[in-house]
């Protein structure tokens, strides 16, 4: 379900706070994922935090209006486990008795 229209994007203030001081290229952190981001972070480097590292976004024209935890991803992939091949066992061998 989205944000009601009326209420606007969600941002972060102090994230907001963070670019209005900041004039360098150096990359800020953002630990809230669920910031929108907005127009003026183009062109910026922002360090989100996916729970265990920090993953380098660089914001372009097509991120705008999306939130900042769809492009750090917190998931990893779940592989299946292959199961082991079990060796045959030759301790009983099948003679026919017409050989004998």
């Amino acid at each position: 379900m989205s944000r009601s229209c009326w209420k606007g994007p969600f941002i972060e203030k102090s994230l907001l706070t963070k670019i209005i001081k900041s004039q360098t290229k150096k990359a800020l952190t953002v630990r809230c994922r669920s910031t929108t981001i907005l127009p003026s972070f183009i062109d910026k480097n922002f360090m989100v935090y996916n729970g265990k590292q920090w993953s380098l976004l660089t914001i372009t024209d097509k991120m705008v209006g999306h939130k900042f935890g769809e492009f750090a991803i917190s998931r990893g992939r779940y592989a299946f486990k292959k199961k082991k091949k079990r060796n045959k066992c030759y301790t009983s061998i099948f003679i026919p008795l017409y050989l004998i």
